[in-house]
């Protein structure tokens, strides 16, 4: 019997309804094509349309719930009537009401895509960051003093934990190993010392800031240490966060797992977006890897007011978020179907929008990507 999955649907604010009302359409198609189940998606119009009316951008019992739901599934946040540290409170709360420690990014050149970065011959992108996503730099602690003066004083603290910081170290070192599984179960070649994609693989490479942050990234290389020390098969490897942003731009080939802290991973992979070719297919999850709570994915590009209703907005970074989800539900065949047809459509060029050089919509992209994902369940079943 095919088991029901209900999903928390959270479309948002600006291009989140349309991007993420696609999203669903696309992943309904892949999981009814292999007859993998059911996804049954329940819709909450919280967000900066919310707040404007209520005063909060969720209900006090927001967590309560969504707890029982498998998955979040989220368009977008953010309108300019609310100010962005008031609508970003409803994605922190969310995040460390749910412990949902682990951000993951996958940064990966899909086909027929051009990556504004000049690659080698045979070079590719594809590479994962791992963002620590409850506490760092983001941790929401401090206060103002004086406020209005001459003298006022503004206190930020970051909060770095032995158990957080290790935690999402050892995702990371897992991480890497599990891609190196799957690359020797697709067959990819990598030579001893080098991967095909540029550096060691596996390899995590651990972003940093402990020549100024005397504390906190000092902590936080040593704990890199010490849990690198579990896993004498990865590669290790380090930069500080201002040269690995030049890196990434450099030498985006060689990367194969990033692990960061809050601030840094927030940054890093918004410029990882634009060298995948742009925030329009830029996915991210944010993960509870114990499955205690629902994890929750979303497009990482934020809600784009500008080009709210037009139909213009890329579908593919809510898509691909949503391929995430699937896989953490482990409807892994399903998963990997929304994705290959996604690169399928890419590939072929004839629908696209804006963004990546097209004149498409999102409901025309939308619809490719359901047709494909048809024809090569089709063919799949048969």
């Amino acid at each position: 019997m095919s088991k029901t999955y209900r999903i928390a649907a959270i479309p948002g604010d600006g291009i989140g309804p349309e991007v993420l009302e696609i999203g669903m359409e696309v992943l309904t198609a892949a999981v009814n094509t292999l007859s993998a189940g059911r996804l049954q998606f329940d819709l909450f119009p919280w967000g900066s349309e919310y707040y404007l009316q209520h005063g909060r951008m969720m209900p006090e019992n927001a967590l309560e719930i969504l707890k029982a739901y498998d998955a979040i599934y989220l368009g977008a946040i953010g309108d300019p009537r609310v100010p962005d540290h008031l609508s970003l409170e409803m994605l922190l709360d969310l995040r460390k009401g749910f412990d949902q420690y682990v951000n993951l990014r996958p940064v990966k050149l899909l086909p027929g895509v051009e990556s504004p970065v000049r690659l080698k011959p045979g070079e590719t992108v594809d590479f994962v960051v791992v963002r620590e996503n409850t506490e760092g730099e983001y941790s929401r602690l401090g206060g103002r003093f004086k406020v209005g003066t001459a003298d006022e004083v503004a206190v930020q603290t970051s909060i770095f934990t032995r158990k957080g910081t290790e935690r999402v170290m050892r995702y990371a070192f897992d991480l890497a190993r599990r891609r190196a599984e799957e690359r020797a179960r697709e067959g990819v070649e990598v030579k001893e010392g080098g991967g095909t994609a540029g550096g060691p693989r596996p390899m995590v490479t651990n972003c940093t800031k402990s020549n100024a942050l005397n504390y906190s990234m000092v902590f936080w290389d040593e704990v890199y240490a010490a849990v690198a020390a579990e896993y004498p098969d990865v590669h290790r490897d380090q930069a500080l966060v201002d040269a690995l942003a030049m890196w990434l731009v450099r030498r985006p080939a060689y990367y194969d797992v990033i692990v960061s802290s809050n601030l840094f991973g927030d940054i890093l992979t918004d410029l990882a977006a634009a060298i995948q070719g742009g925030m329009g297919i830029a996915a991210g999850g944010n993960i509870n890897p114990e499955r205690t709570y629902p994890s929750m994915f979303e497009p990482i590009h934020g809600s784009a007011p500008r080009y709210k209703g037009q139909n213009r907005a890329n579908p593919i970074a809510a898509i691909w978020a949503g391929s995430m989800m699937l896989e953490h539900l482990g409807e892994t065949a399903a998963a990997r179907l929304v994705m290959k047809a996604v690169e399928d459509v890419l590939a072929e060029g004839r629908y696209r929008t804006s963004d990546l050089g097209g004149t498409s919509s999102t409901t025309e992209v939308g619809e490719a990507i359901k047709k494909t994902i048809r024809k090569k369940g089709d063919a799949l079943i048969r």
